[in-house]
């Protein structure tokens, strides 16, 4: 059930309450209420200072895109010992015959909103861990600073990636030129695995637990295929809408030392080996 200090706040009678699956990091909870159904994501206020406002402004930004659908925002509040987000609760709905082209289509309009730098006006959180956003004019620096290097620090902190691989990389980032085309930054979910999108009341996709930011839209699509990959009517459809560049099948593992940095830190050094073969690759 919710905290009583949650439940005092809110502005309707709680009727029903039920704990949603997918709570990792904090506890998610269906709301049958006088005013209808909602989601609430809540916890410790000292737990993870400021993600949820910073959850709720990435699910507005994207929402203002109007390409993809998100749970509309209600509220983000912390109170004296608790935190929480109140949002839109969507009902669990069957896929439309095309999900994963609409999925590629939709994910395409959203990445040509674009910006000057690359960045964010505000920091979030990738999983549990602090997303460091400010902002370059150009790409590399950006994902060797905010990105990678922040990673690198954390894990050398903490023991878990040996001095060998720290050079490793040292010695990677010179040449990463050679390898990221060009683009305009581009607004990105920044987290985009399978447990991070749901089907909408229409039976479209919808993003959920963003982690945004202006970025290399193929920063995206790499990490869909991180676990698995999505399906091949995905990266089809997308193109159809915002061609990728010439040879970006072959980036995909470059994106996604960020993401086996943040697992890294995480869950512990059962992800070196992958860093590992990332690294030999482009070595």
């Amino acid at each position: 059930m919710l905290p009583p200090e949650i439940e005092k706040v809110l502005s309707f009678q709680i009727f029903a309450a039920r704990e949603l699956g997918g709570g990792s990091i904090n506890q998610v909870y269906f709301l049958s209420t006088s005013k209808g159904s909602f989601c609430i994501k809540f916890n410790q206020a000292e737990a993870f200072p400021g993600m949820f406002q910073a959850e709720a402004r990435g699910l507005s930004l994207i929402e203002s895109s109007d390409a993809i659908r998100v749970p509309s925002v209600i509220e983000a509040v912390t109170l004296t010992n608790y935190s929480y987000l109140l949002l839109e609760y969507l009902e669990p709905f069957r896929k439309i015959q095309d999900f994963m082209v609409e999925f590629g289509h939709s994910l395409a309009r959203l990445h040509m909103n674009t910006n000057t730098d690359f960045g964010l006006d505000h920091d979030n959180y990738i999983g549990s861990l602090p997303q460091q956003n400010r902002w370059y004019d150009d790409w590399i620096s950006f994902f060797v600073e905010e990105r990678l290097g922040y990673q690198i620090s954390l894990a050398r902190k903490s023991g878990l990636l040996p001095y060998d691989t720290m050079k490793q990389f040292q010695r990677l980032f010179p040449r990463l030129k050679s390898y990221f085309p060009k683009e305009k930054p581009a607004l990105i979910h920044g987290d985009l695995w399978s447990g991070n999108f749901i089907v909408s009341e229409k039976g479209k996709p919808c993003l959920i637990d963003p982690a945004v930011y202006y970025g290399h839209r193929e920063t995206d699509i790499a990490m869909t295929t991180l676990f698995g990959g999505f399906s091949s009517d995905f990266y089809s459809s997308y193109n159809e809408v915002f061609p990728m560049e010439q040879g970006w099948k072959g980036r995909m593992d470059l994106y996604n030392l960020y993401p086996l940095l943040v697992h890294l830190n995480l869950f512990g050094t059962g992800y070196l080996r992958l860093i590992y073969q990332v690294l030999k690759k482009y070595s």
